[in-house]
């Protein structure tokens, strides 16, 4: 928001307001009257002048648009949701245009289920002008746990191309590989400074309009033990609340990869002795308010054949929960150029 120094006011409440640390206009809301009238040592008129002039400035500051104008897209910039590509036109199909501009989408499933390629994928689509799917800029990709997957990114680039998502002469001019900026992160401190100091720096600038996060349940699942469940969750909704923020104030897509924990069901075998096994996505409940759309990926016992001779393995892309899209599911493979999926 806004400067409170910048507003018309009378010097004796700005000097106050400057005294009392009210810098931005969020500063000054926060307070009830009375607490402002302790702050600054103003009088009650002062201070109702004061908070009136800056609610004022926040109203003028706000787009608002109804949801039929976002609809059809008629409101301002700021406010318009827009689609990055997840490069495959059936999956972009299956997704209604593919990953919003706006909230968090995780992405979970077990080891070598295929979540790494989705996120390299969006960082090659992005990069596309918006008319071709992409949002024309670059991406940053932070890893948490494992070292980034270079080589696999060279070589999803050097197939990229020929996948047919724009026009060869756009293709051709775009070098892939060197805008996406990557950034090890090894405990949750060093990702925090990470969103609030550096990476508001490319998105300012527009050199980038994703960011990648692999994985987040690395940084929460070895830092703390089972007597700090409740400081776990309030880092957690820090966590997202930050990312949730530069979504919303950048207009770009934040994809969270997240890792699965085992859930064991009641035996019914006959014996008693199998059991009904699945997975849940990490982090609970406190992680799962703050995602705004939540994808599960997985393998399956079925193969089909790559048009370059070789084999692989069916995996199913599933929409557990979205504010846009029915729970449903679609099937894909994962082959030298990165993700297709299968009709």
């Amino acid at each position: 928001m806004g400067d409170v120094q910048d507003l018309v006011l009378h010097p004796r409440i700005l000097t106050a307001a400057k005294k009392a640390k009210l810098q931005k206009y969020e500063d000054v809301l926060r307070y009830s009257t009375a607490d402002l009238e302790r702050l600054t040592h103003l009088s009650p008129k002062d201070v109702a002048h004061l908070v009136r002039e800056v609610s004022e400035a926040v109203r003028h500051r706000t787009h608002f648009a109804t949801g039929l104008q976002l609809l059809l897209g008629d409101c301002p910039a700021d406010l318009k949701v827009k689609f990055l590509s997840l490069g495959c036109p059936v999956l972009d199909e299956f997704l209604r245009g593919g990953v919003v501009s706006q909230g968090l989408t995780e992405i979970s499933g077990e080891s070598s289920a295929g979540k790494t390629q989705f996120g390299l994928q969006l960082c090659l689509t992005v990069q596309l002008p918006e008319r071709c799917g992409g949002l024309g800029a670059g991406a940053v990709y932070i890893c948490t746990e494992d070292a980034f997957p270079s080589k696999r990114l060279a070589q999803m680039a050097q197939h990229f191309p020929s996948r047919g998502l724009a026009p060869m002469e756009v293709t051709k001019s775009i070098r892939f590989s060197d805008q996406i900026f990557v950034e090890h992160t090894a405990d949750k401190d060093q990702l925090s400074r990470c969103i609030t100091s550096r990476l508001p720096i490319l998105l300012e600038r527009g050199v980038v309009r994703l960011v990648v996060i692999d994985s987040i349940a690395a940084l929460f699942r070895g830092e703390y033990d089972s007597r700090e469940t409740a400081r776990r969750a309030k880092d957690l909704q820090s966590l997202g609340a930050l990312l949730r923020k530069v979504s919303q104030k950048y207009n770009v897509p934040v994809v969270c990869i997240n890792q699965v924990s085992a859930v064991v069901g009641d035996r019914r075998g006959k014996d008693n002795t199998s059991s009904n096994q699945k997975v849940t996505p990490a982090l609970g409940l406190v992680w799962s308010s703050l995602v705004t759309t939540r994808l599960m990926v997985s393998r399956t016992e079925h193969s089909v054949a790559c048009p370059d001779g070789s084999s692989a393995v069916v995996r199913r892309l599933e929409v557990t929960f979205s504010p846009h899209l029915p729970n449903t599911m679609a099937y894909y493979v994962v082959d030298t150029q990165g993700v297709k999926g299968l009709r």
